[in-house]
């Protein structure tokens, strides 16, 4: 009869409250990533705000504020394995952090709503969609600017395709070249290229560089004997 006696007619129309505004606050976040067509859409958002806010309202109820305080940050910690099932690298490109900390937003909302702070979930709504909106046009505007530019920190790799006999003796000659040339390699790969060749990605441990300076090590670089072709190309993957 444990279940008849904790029946709270009170208690349960403010556990009803909070999970209705944490269902209809963590649906209007879902709402802007379904329109975007993301991984994580409308019935995802809902859910993860939905449950934040049954877990702190079960202990704000059970214990007192206390024990709410401590799901509080199981629920931080715990939605982070569900934000990285929707990161994704595909090619050296990572998709989906946008996502992730969208859905890790929906469970304060979540939280915030459980533990009957109402109107600072609403305001937390308001800045998570003020992110995913207010501020895509000033992203798109900084994503068109050009990466050859002094203030951008990028990723930068020399490629060079050479004889597969001569790799040994390539490699050591291309790790010395751009160590003198003040542009230490961070990491280099070898990976087959057709029958005879190889290509060697060689990653620069510098992440801001001189283009024309640049190009003129990888020019130095193609005179090597048995390289085919040397390039250079800067990436924001990482």
């Amino acid at each position: 009869m444990e279940a008849v006696r904790n029946v709270d007619l009170q208690s349960l129309l403010d556990t009803f409250i909070s999970l209705s505004a944490a269902f209809v606050l963590g649906g209007i976040i879902g709402l802007e990533r379904q329109y975007r067509q993301r991984t994580a859409g409308l019935r995802t958002n809902v859910l993860v705000a939905v449950g934040a806010a049954v877990f702190v309202d079960l202990a704000n109820r059970l214990n007192g504020r206390d024990a709410a305080v401590h799901v509080l940050a199981y629920v931080v910690s715990g939605i982070g394995f569900l934000g990285a099932g929707v990161i994704m690298r595909e090619e050296g490109n990572v998709r989906g952090l946008n996502t992730a900390a969208t859905l890790w937003c929906a469970a304060g909302v979540g939280a915030a709503a459980g533990a009957d702070l109402i109107l600072e979930a609403v305001l937390a709504t308001l800045f998570v969609l003020g992110a995913n909106t207010l501020l895509r046009p000033a992203v798109n505007a900084l994503n068109r600017r050009p990466l050859d530019v002094d203030s951008a920190e990028v990723t930068n790799t020399v490629y060079v395709i050479a004889q597969r006999g001569e790799r040994k003796s390539i490699v050591e000659q291309i790790e010395h070249h751009l160590a003198r040339c003040s542009y230490p390699a961070r990491n280099l790969e070898v990976h087959p290229f057709g029958a005879d060749e190889i290509e060697i990605a060689a990653t620069l441990a510098a992440t801001s560089i001189d283009g024309a300076e640049l190009d003129a090590v990888v020019g130095q670089l193609a005179a090597i004997p048995a390289v085919r072709q040397v390039f250079w190309s800067p990436s924001t993957s990482e």
